[in-house]
């Protein structure tokens, strides 16, 4: 797997899943660090022409380095929950197709501590580095369990008793109208599209985020911000804590 740029790749030296760096970034405060963290790692490094990392990119804005990375660890739905560092908070991807799109959803769940992530493993955005580089580096930790059915995870995941609640627009209970201080996986649907029928009707409760606006939808990512920051402060508000963290 390829991750690219300084930030994306310095997270992923920090999470110890590179195994070889190629630079031709100049020599700045930043491509130091990244070079020292390489060094202390032992990782070997090689010196390469500005158009070798181009061509490797496919002209993506690597700011002069990319590294080749371990690819993320395995995971099982029951997994997630069980490692959970307190009360499970998971989102369940149904059809999420753009690697960016994807990159800075697995931003906001880094930044809301969300234990795990599920997603299908056809008709989903590769975990590359378009992928990385939009989630700042925090692919480079995220827990992602990768599926073949979405519905039969929303029909694991209430066996393990965890609340499953999906998002559509045409939900017509409002997202802060519910109690997430119990175990809860967010269903999110693909862009465009939303949720697949079969997979709405399985989830224990549909949510709306009510727009103010002329445009009626939100895109996946800040959805997906949106709705674990209220579980974020309702869990935080009952703890006595500002984080889940």
């Amino acid at each position: 797997m390829l991750t690219y740029g300084l930030y994306p790749v310095l997270e992923a030296l920090r999470a110890a899943r590179v195994r070889s760096l190629q630079v031709s970034a100049r020599d700045d405060r930043r491509v130091r660090e990244v070079l020292s963290q390489a060094a202390r790692l032992r990782i070997p490094v090689e010196r390469v022409d500005h158009s070798v990392l181009d061509r490797l990119t496919r002209g993506a804005a690597h700011q002069g380095v990319v590294a080749r990375c371990e690819e993320p660890g395995a995971w099982s739905v029951e997994d997630l929950v069980r490692h959970a560092r307190g009360v499970p908070l998971l989102v369940v991807l149904d059809g999420v197709e753009d690697p960016r799109n994807l990159g800075a959803l697995v931003r906001a769940c880094d930044a809301a501590g969300v234990d795990g992530i599920v997603r299908q493993s056809r008709h989903a955005a590769p975990l590359n580095g378009a992928a990385a580089k939009a989630s700042a580096g925090s692919l480079a930790y995220a827990r992602i369990a990768e599926v073949v059915n979405v519905a039969r995870v929303v029909e694991e995941l209430k066996s393990l008793a965890v609340w499953t609640v999906g998002l559509s627009a045409e939900a017509t209970t409002s997202y802060t109208a519910v109690d997430y201080r119990q175990p809860t996986a967010f269903v999110l649907g693909a862009e465009g599209s939303g949720l697949r029928r079969l997979v709405r009707e399985r989830c224990d409760l549909v949510v709306s985020i009510p727009m103010q606006g002329h445009v009626a939808s939100l895109n996946v990512a800040v959805a997906a911000g949106v709705v674990l920051f209220e579980a974020v402060r309702q869990r935080g508000a009952s703890e006595g804590s500002p984080t889940r963290k």
